[in-house]
């Protein structure tokens, strides 16, 4: 069904009710009861809400360049540097409700959390070498890293869950996180082979380079502010995977997920 270019332009735009969702949960957390959540916990969640509302309104495509608006906003440099500072927010803000969670201070467990904070900022490395350099196998790095991330969140949880004497009626906090590591984690298996089998596939050329040097990095910061490829084509997008990816990440559950944790803590 997505595979034809006007149903995934449909897709894209109906994105933008993203926009407005996060907006909204943003909007929540500037006023009671809010407000005086803890800032550990609002302001990751505010960081990450107006990132996404931002990446909902211009989605691009890190590997093709892909964007819905031929605009100054629509730029791979721009998206990255926002989305290093989201990422790291709302990992930062659950690896926190671990810790809260942990009333036993159990060592192992704020090892964990922490933990989690130390790859999401590996992930961020590779992430921006595979944006400057060119090379897939770094999205693969990138996406371990995240697997990773929330293998460590769930196995916290699951030890929580199962010595936690009082819940003080955030119980659905750990549930959520544990629900969430039972569909993602299957789904990132799969996400992990489709990125591994596209770094194979990279044509040995101009644009594939093993090594670093100023010149292959100046061509990927160029290349990642100034080029953009309005398109709504599927396959430049990531078909079903990024359509998917897109909708859970930043439209959808990730912010309710987030909106659902500043309520509950």
């Amino acid at each position: 069904m997505f595979e034809n270019s006007s149903m995934y332009k449909y897709f894209l735009w109906l994105l933008k009710l993203g926009t407005l969702l996060n907006l909204y949960f943003l909007f929540q957390t500037l006023i009671p009861p809010l407000l005086f959540v803890d800032v550990h916990v609002r302001l990751p969640a505010q960081i990450f809400f107006i990132v996404a509302a931002f990446r909902c309104f211009f989605p691009v495509n890190y590997v093709t360049n892909a964007v819905l608006h031929d605009s100054l906003f629509s730029s791979v440099f721009i998206t990255r540097i926002f989305a290093t500072f989201s990422e790291v927010a709302y990992i930062y803000l659950f690896s926190y409700i671990i810790r809260l969670f942990n009333a036993s201070q159990i060592p192992f467990i704020d090892v964990l959390s922490w933990l989690m904070v130390v790859q999401v900022l590996i992930s961020q490395c590779f992430v921006w070498g595979a944006i400057l350099i060119g090379n897939q196998k770094f999205y693969f790095y990138e996406e371990l890293g995240w697997g990773m991330i929330f293998v460590i969140n769930t196995i916290a949880s699951a030890i929580l869950y199962w010595t936690l004497d009082s819940w003080d009626g955030r119980e659905l906090l750990l549930h959520l996180n544990l629900l969430f590591g039972v569909f993602y984690l299957p789904w990132q298996f799969f996400h992990l082979k489709s990125l591994l089998l596209s770094a194979g596939h990279q044509e040995i050329g101009e644009d594939f380079h093993e090594g670093i040097s100023l010149s292959i990095l100046k061509k990927g910061l160029y290349k990642s502010i100034q080029v953009k490829n309005p398109t709504t084509q599927s396959k430049a997008w990531g078909g079903i995977v990024g359509m998917t990816w897109m909708a859970s990440y930043f439209a959808a559950l990730i912010p309710v997920w987030i909106y659902l944790t500043i309520r509950l803590v």
